[in-house]
């Protein structure tokens, strides 16, 4: 497994911006995929965005397409996602996760999850 530590999170203002990292070690030597997810209060964990091994290849969830940027450092192990344009809506517990091979959407894909950070949106 991968252990992964997420930072970054904080409360910002409607229309603010954020940006989240997730700084990942251990079975860094095999190709993974990296996702991100968000669970907010009362509500199921969803599929955020996604990145390949390689990082040419991203993918996210239709809220967040042209707000959100995922990229992946250059040493791979390091995977950010740019929050721009926050609104209330996107308040959440935000988690990286990792899984071998390829991004999916599905949780149950993903075998290695940091411990979640706070990004609260408000006023």
């Amino acid at each position: 497994q991968v252990q992964l530590v997420e930072s970054g999170g904080g409360l910002v203002q409607p229309g603010g911006s954020l940006r989240l990292s997730c700084a990942a070690s251990g079975r860094t030597f095999s190709p993974y995929a990296m996702g991100w997810f968000r669970q907010a209060p009362g509500k199921e964990r969803e599929f955020v965005a996604g990145i390949s091994w390689s990082g040419g290849s991203t993918y996210y969830t239709d809220s967040v397409k042209g707000r959100f940027t995922i990229s992946r450092g250059d040493a791979k192990n390091t995977v950010y996602l740019q929050m721009n344009s926050l609104k209330p809506e996107d308040t959440a517990v935000y988690y990286c996760a990792a899984k071998p091979f390829f991004v999916t959407s599905s949780i149950a894909d993903y075998d290695s999850w940091g411990q979640g950070t706070q990004v609260t949106v408000s006023s």
